[in-house]
């Protein structure tokens, strides 16, 4: 068992547009994950330099913020949040809300509290930018990811149901 004066710190930082070439290699954590368990939605071993312009891509805008994850000196994960603002109608009340859209962490950097560091950041940015709620989402093939949200917090929301055509 590790003691927790061996664990290593992780410190946060927002990305750049020049870290793009390292989110696209950090992405390949969760990437092939989906690519493996959906072929059909997903393409497998996407090469970094086709998947960087994504990135540089997602950077560029202003309701989109990328929290980096390192520890001992090496990258070992990401995050990306979304923001999003709607007005209200007859139906629905205004409201401001976050959308974590990846969660990536290295395999060798599973369990070591990687990802709740990057949960951590994505949850004060939100609250930060006046958001109330803060969403992810999960596919069903990824219990290891549900359990994980389940533990960070985050409760079922709505379900998404699919039929092939």
């Amino acid at each position: 068992m590790t003691s927790p004066s061996s664990v290593p710190s992780i410190e946060i930082r927002l990305a750049s547009v020049a870290d793009a070439g390292l989110l696209a290699e950090l992405n390949d954590f969760v990437h092939s994950v989906h690519a493996l368990n959906r072929p059909d939605i997903f393409r497998s071993d996407p090469a970094p330099s086709e998947v960087a312009p994504i990135f540089e891509s997602h950077l560029a805008r202003e309701d989109i913020r990328v929290f980096i994850a390192s520890s001992s000196g090496r990258s070992v994960g990401y995050a990306m949040m979304l923001l999003i603002e709607r007005s209200g109608d007859a139906l629905m009340r205004p409201r401001a809300f976050a959308v974590l859209e990846h969660l990536a962490v290295a395999s060798t950097a599973i369990r070591m509290g990687v990802g709740t560091a990057l949960v951590d950041a994505v949850h004060t940015a939100a609250k930060n930018a006046g958001c109330s709620r803060l969403l992810t989402e999960v596919w069903d093939f990824n219990q290891e990811a549900s359990a994980f949200y389940q533990s960070a917090g985050f409760t079922p929301m709505r379900h998404y149901l699919e039929q092939a055509l």
